[in-house]
């Protein structure tokens, strides 16, 4: 989760905070490296982090996937569908 910083017309975000559940964090990060580095199939999640693979890093992108991840599984649990590739 980034850090967000506001005061008055100022509003900007900060680096990634190690906030909320430690376990949860590490089982989505662990996901999104084996889509990076184990899956075989072309996806258009891992297409999206190879792009930023390339610019910044794989352990960066690993990280924004595994918030991409986050953010697509809290949409699922608020309105109840299914994930599809």
């Amino acid at each position: 989760m980034p850090r967000r910083h506001q005061s008055g017309e100022l509003d900007w975000t900060g680096r990634i905070t190690k906030q909320g559940d430690g376990t949860v964090r590490k089982l989505l990060y662990e996901a999104a490296n084996s889509i990076l580095t184990r899956s075989l199939e072309t996806l258009a999640l891992k297409t999206w982090a190879m792009k930023i693979a390339k610019r910044r890093g794989l352990k960066k992108a690993c990280a924004a996937l595994a918030r991409r991840l986050a953010v697509i599984m809290h949409a699922m649990l608020g309105d109840g569908t299914l994930f599809q590739a």
